[in-house]
């Protein structure tokens, strides 16, 4: 195949992403004989997994966080379904001096923190990491964390984005509260630390926010942070549209990922925006043998060892009660969270004809993304097809089974999509948005330096 090109002519280079997790994406993976379980998150574990996605020059890590938990929902902790991390933003800010090149993702959702709050903690990580973080914009409600925070009046789907929306413009404004080079001219002489001509204070009166600040530190060495997100309904795709530079997504046949690449790079040009400026990375969950027998042993483990006692959960959905081995019910209410991802079920359950159990099998344990299976080649193979027939930029990886399957990855699939020039094998640039070839966002009052006198440098 031919690898494809991007508008400047340039070959597209693949993306890849790890979606880091305790002891692996699979619901078996804690039972399996490898695993160490027990006691709280180790710092050391996880600085084990993000250097060996560095070793392998990945893009990024990406952390998830779903914040608030309550009572009910003990049953998921009892069968090992919870993260069992830390907190991604306290994660991110350790590994940043602890690693030197891969790009750091931290989930922070919309509804539980403040505009100021945010911008203050990523300016300070992109400093620490010298330009490598990403945030990956959520803006759920979960029961769970409905009662965690004592939100009385819960805002809609579609509510929550509008809001998601204005968080962004504040925090934007925020990180544009000093010109890039504001901190750069102490002068000792004179006593002038700084120009305060080159300070915008913030003065944002929305919907949601009223804010009037100053960003007590220097602008983010990105400018903003890599904006991620994951929305698949129709609102979160208009979102994504406007907002995000990657995309966490789920897509398990060619036909849904063509679908989605096209309509939401499509929406791109309202915005005025490219589609360059975008990356589109499914989830990938993969078995590696050195037969394809033999990776398919391996995940079968995994497999069989899923808990079906007690309740059943289908994508956030409580379907105890309904018998395990009939069809999915069809009255089932949309949930609120998670719309786009319900319809992929639903789909799926249709074109299949599958049973609650085989749902969950299939798309449960690895929340709806693509599986591959094979040897490294076999699964080079898949990889590339998508990418050259351009549904994907790339994939964020969910290995089902850490740290073995990960390193399997970057030891056996890796060296062969270098081999076949779909990857890099050296890291380019130094900050994330410079080897995503993503512009650095100009501080909006970029017009305002150019009509006044500058700072005179000490």
């Amino acid at each position: 195949m031919s690898i494809a090109r991007d508008k400047n002519g340039e070959k597209r280079k693949l993306v890849l992403g790890a979606f880091l997790t305790r002891y692996g994406h699979h619901p078996g993976a804690w039972r399996q004989p490898e695993s160490v379980t027990g006691g709280g998150p180790n710092f050391d574990y996880w600085l084990r997994l993000v250097q060996t996605a560095e070793r392998g020059k990945f893009d990024t890590v990406f952390l998830a966080d779903f914040v608030g938990a309550n009572g009910a929902e003990l049953s998921g902790y009892e069968k090992g379904h919870g993260f069992h991390g830390f907190e991604p933003l306290s994660l991110i800010s350790a590994l940043a001096v602890a690693t030197r090149d891969i790009g750091l993702v931290a989930t922070v959702n919309t509804n539980f923190t403040h505009p100021y709050t945010l911008a203050r903690t990523i300016a300070s990580i992109d400093h620490l990491s010298r330009g490598r973080v990403g945030w990956n914009v959520v803006s759920s409600l979960s029961p769970g964390s409905i009662k965690t925070f004592g939100v009385k009046e819960p805002l809609d789907h579609a509510a929550r984005y509008v809001r998601a929306t204005e968080f962004i413009e504040v925090a934007k404004k925020l990180w544009d509260s000093w010109d890039d080079d504001a901190f750069d001219h102490a002068d000792k002489a004179s006593g002038r630390f700084l120009d305060p001509a080159q300070g915008y204070p913030v003065h944002h009166h929305g919907r949601y926010y009223d804010v009037d600040a100053l960003l007590d530190l220097p602008r983010p060495i990105q400018g903003y942070p890599v904006f991620v997100q994951a929305g698949s309904s129709d609102t979160g795709r208009d979102f994504a549209a406007r907002h995000a530079e990657m995309i966490y997504v789920a897509a398990q046949f060619f036909d849904d990922a063509k679908e989605y690449y096209d309509d939401v790079k499509s929406r791109m040009a309202q915005w005025g925006r490219t589609p360059d400026q975008m990356k589109i990375t499914p989830g990938l969950s993969f078995s590696i043998g050195r037969t394809a027998e033999e990776a398919q042993e391996k995940f079968e483990k995994l497999q069989e060892a899923v808990n079906f006692s007690g309740p059943v959960e289908l994508m956030g959905v409580d379907l105890t009660g309904y018998p395990l081995d009939g069809p999915l019910p069809a009255d089932i209410p949309v949930p609120e969270n998670g719309r786009g991802r319900w319809q992929q079920v639903v789909r799926l359950a249709e074109r299949e004809k599958l049973s609650i159990r085989q749902l969950v099998l299939r798309y449960n344990v690895v929340r709806g993304h693509r599986v591959v299976i094979g040897t490294p080649s076999q699964v080079a193979d898949q990889i590339e097809d998508w990418f050259v027939r351009g549904v994907v930029d790339g994939f964020n990886l969910i290995s089902p089974l850490n740290p073995s399957f990960l390193e399997e990855f970057v030891d056996l699939v890796v060296p062969e999509l270098q081999r076949r020039g779909l990857f890099r094998t050296e890291y380019e640039g130094s900050t994330l948005r410079e080897r995503l070839r993503l512009p650095r966002p100009a501080n909006q009052h970029d017009h305002v330096l150019a009509h006044k006198p500058q700072a005179v440098p000490a």
